[in-house]
């Protein structure tokens, strides 16, 4: 989708759903210069808090959301989820699950990773840059959710449990339940250490199958071949083996979903490496501290801006 010199992603299984509003935003459009060249939507360091600003007011505008509410929170790959709400004020407040006492941030945000709504006018965010953003829809009892999965909230079933906190909250039943994973870094790219790897193997019984394992050079071929393994290091002290196991993020998400519940025909993957398409996308992993963050997000549409929309349609 494109709009106002800007280009975002939409899911084909939820754009048919005119009272939803929802959107992968990529770094193409933004305002000239910057420390993250292009439409970064992150407060990052070294990049001028103004132009962010600009360049989500500008996002905003174009999706048709400028009027919401933006709900946010201090992303720390966890697996805490929140309940989102109007206050009596019009604010906004915060309830942390399992908890019946809201809180109502002003600064600095809560510390989180999920968020979930039933009421229109409220715009769920998620900041990324390679890991993996995550909408939920719920299309029988009109609410959303917005998940940010880096590895340690997967490893944590941040997804599973968003699921779950939209049983109980809203009474979804995950069989009806959409789920829309958007463009991250894949397997092609992400390589991680043993520790990711037993973290995983650990504490799920199928958890290697998240993984895309390098071959290791047999014990015979390197006596054939030894010349190739020559180091110019002085012993002691060579470099560390390069990590043999590449993530699979999005297996993850979709086991967490399948366990959750949902079923597979429910569940739409944006088909894009974060790491492979920098022309597209910020990749943290191939960028580092100049990367900056795109942002997903989804929101209920107030009855009126609903109707527009089955109109238009």
């Amino acid at each position: 989708m494109a709009g106002r010199g800007l280009t975002w992603l939409n899911c084909a299984g939820l754009s048919r759903l005119p009272w939803l509003l929802h959107a992968f935003s990529t770094r193409l459009g933004g305002t000239a210069g910057g420390y993250a060249p292009g439409l970064n939507l992150g407060f990052t360091a070294n990049e001028p808090r103004a132009r962010v600003e600009r360049h989500r007011r500008r996002f905003f505008a174009a999706l048709g959301a400028g009027e919401f509410a933006l709900a946010s929170l201090r992303q720390i790959h966890s697996a805490h989820v929140y309940l989102v709400e109007r206050d009596s004020g019009g604010g906004l407040e915060y309830h942390p699950a399992g908890c019946a006492f809201p809180d109502r941030p002003s600064q600095p945000l809560l510390p989180g990773d999920s968020l979930v709504t039933a009421q229109p006018g409220i715009l769920l965010s998620i900041r990324t840059a390679d890991c993996l953003p995550v909408l939920l829809v719920d299309p029988e009892h009109r609410a959303v959710a917005a998940v940010h999965a880096g590895w340690r909230g997967a490893l944590a079933r941040v997804i599973e449990k968003t699921v779950g906190e939209m049983r109980r909250l809203m009474g979804s039943r995950p069989l009806q339940l959409i789920a829309a994973l958007g463009p991250s870094i894949r397997a092609c790219c992400y390589e991680v250490g043993d520790e990711v790897v037993e973290a995983f193997t650990s504490r799920y019984p199928q958890g290697d199958k998240f993984f895309v394992h390098s071959p290791r050079a047999s014990r015979t071929f390197i006596r054939l071949h030894a010349a190739a393994f020559l180091s110019a290091h002085t012993p002691g002290h060579e470099p560390p083996d390069p990590p043999r196991a590449r993530l699979d993020l999005v297996a993850v998400a979709r086991e967490q979903l399948l366990s959750g519940g949902l079923t597979p025909r429910h569940i739409h993957v944006a088909e894009y490496c974060t790491a492979c398409r920098t022309d597209l996308f910020y990749s943290y992993r191939r960028e580092g501290s100049r990367a900056g963050r795109m942002m997903a997000v989804i929101g209920i549409r107030p009855e009126t801006l609903a109707a527009t929309k089955r109109r238009s349609t």
